[in-house]
């Protein structure tokens, strides 16, 4: 049946039906599988003029050990310090990256950065991500790029030393918060600019005119939740010192 594997008799009919010069659509109908299916087969075995039902038969079978015998990848690794389930640690960092990849961050960005998050250090150096996520070095490397870039994350060297660290901060969502309002601050302006030369009062600048009116407003409900914030840190930080 169509989405089985393909038995020993099915690759004696394809050698067949290739000896007769069937195309691969017909030797397919004659199987009851896809045309694609037995492609993929002959393509895998030696092509059209290398095909034999024997050999393809045995090197499935060899793949199919190697894959039984291949070693399952290494758990993650979860936090044990301070008494922690390491397995509930994990989860929390699953759920995190997965929250994160939801609001629009791509999925690598996500788990270094809810990895890092998870750390009471708040900072990991290469090696240590690339044991914790068993991606190549190469792949944290550019998504530490991507996240330096964004600023949620810096990199630091440690004094007298040549690896570079990773770390997040208490700030890191202020700083995001930051540029967001920057962000909205330069759409609000060039949506005015494109409301002045297409109009006001004409359906296209009434659009930018009401984009530029709702990017203001949440730039102002921002304003006064970063001050807030500040004020919130500055008496945080009088009572330590008291």
């Amino acid at each position: 049946m169509p989405g089985d594997r393909l038995t020993d008799e099915d690759r004696r009919h394809i050698a067949t039906g290739l000896a007769e010069g069937l195309g691969y659509t017909e030797i397919g109908r004659r199987l009851g599988r896809p045309g694609s299916t037995i492609m993929r087969e002959v393509t895998r075995n030696g092509g059209p003029d290398d095909y034999r039902a024997q050999r393809a038969q045995e090197a499935t079978q060899q793949r199919a050990r190697r894959h039984r015998q291949a070693k399952p990848p290494a758990p993650p690794i979860g936090d044990s310090s301070h008494g922690r389930d390491p397995q509930a640690v994990q989860n929390v960092t699953e759920s995190f990256a997965t929250l994160l990849e939801q609001q629009g961050m791509p999925r690598m960005a996500a788990r270094v950065l809810a990895c890092l998050h998870v750390t009471d250090s708040g900072n990991l150096t290469a090696a240590d991500l690339v044991q914790r996520l068993h991606v190549s070095p190469a792949s944290i490397s550019q998504t530490v790029a991507l996240l330096e870039q964004q600023g949620l994350l810096k990199r630091e060297r440690t004094p007298g030393g040549r690896r570079e660290r990773y770390v997040v901060d208490d700030e890191l969502w202020v700083r995001s918060t930051l540029a967001a309002l920057q962000m909205n601050e330069t759409l609000a302006a060039t949506s005015q600019r494109a409301a002045e030369v297409l109009g006001a009062a004409t359906p296209a600048g009434a659009r930018f005119c009401s984009s530029a009116e709702f990017l203001l407003l949440v730039n102002a409900s921002l304003g006064q939740v970063m001050e807030q914030w500040q004020q919130n840190q500055d008496e945080r930080n009088a009572r330590h010192r008291s």
